[in-house]
């Protein structure tokens, strides 16, 4: 803020400016949502910056509905297990633009509040991550009758049902270690969604079978221990520098 100063005319008042802008983002009235994540977070800040969130507003909420819903019918029709192979894909770009500069209107605003960017980011993430599971397990309930005959094994339907939450956690913990590290929520999803479509494709080549990224139980160590990874380098990426406070 103070390099911006430097440089601007000497007519234009930034300070001035910077509160106006402030007061067009936080100057509605919270809500009875906002209100009551207020009092779960206790911090009116920290429920602003989390109902701001890019990736909770309705718009994406409704393109990640319809893209679960046209997955669930086109899993009834064709018997593959769609809707396992997108939730990951589609909450890997739902986290990635959860929070970063560009992106987030309010993400300037944030990194002045007195809550950390770390626990903005966490609190943005695991409520995108939450949604998203349960838009997800909502899509594959309605089509599991069909993904279990997809992969014709009696046991199948927990883990066509359920499995790709494992994957889900991994490809989503890349995206946001990505998008933290590189600063670029575009970086992020496009890393993830990636990351995801190349383990779909190396298990059908390996299994002939599009499902065994989430049906192989042998990869789930490998998922979470990369999961726990990549969140350690996002936490790394979001820490405080020393000498800042």
């Amino acid at each position: 803020m103070s390099d911006l100063r430097k440089d601007a005319p000497d007519d234009v008042d930034l300070g001035r400016v910077w509160i106006s802008v402030a007061a067009q983002v936080w100057r509605r009235q919270p809500g009875w949502l906002e209100r009551t994540a207020g009092r779960l977070l206790r911090s009116p800040g920290l429920a602003r910056a989390l109902l701001t969130t890019p990736s909770l507003l309705l718009p994406w909420l409704l393109t990640s509905i319809v893209v679960l819903a046209a997955g669930a019918a086109a899993t009834t029709g064709s018997g593959q297990p769609l809707v396992a192979l997108l939730a990951p894909a589609v909450a890997a770009a739902a986290i990635a633009y959860s929070y970063g500069p560009g992106i987030d209107p309010a993400w300037e605003l944030a990194c002045s509040m007195a809550v950390s960017d770390r626990m903005v980011l966490l609190v943005r993430a695991l409520a995108v991550f939450a949604v998203n599971a349960v838009l997800g397990l909502a899509a594959s309930a309605v089509s599991a009758v069909s993904a279990v005959s997809a992969v014709s094994a009696s046991g199948a339907a927990a883990a066509v049902t359920f499995g790709w939450l494992i994957p889900m956690t991994a490809v989503c913990a890349f995206a946001l270690a990505v998008a933290t590290v590189a600063r670029s929520a575009n970086a992020g999803a496009a890393a993830g969604v990636a990351g995801w479509l190349i383990i779909v494709l190396s298990g059908r080549v390996a299994s002939g079978q599009f499902a065994a990224a989430v049906t192989d139980t042998v990869l789930f160590l490998p998922y979470l221990a990369i999961g726990a990874g990549c969140a350690a380098v996002a936490l790394y990426a979001t820490r405080i520098p020393r000498g800042t406070l």
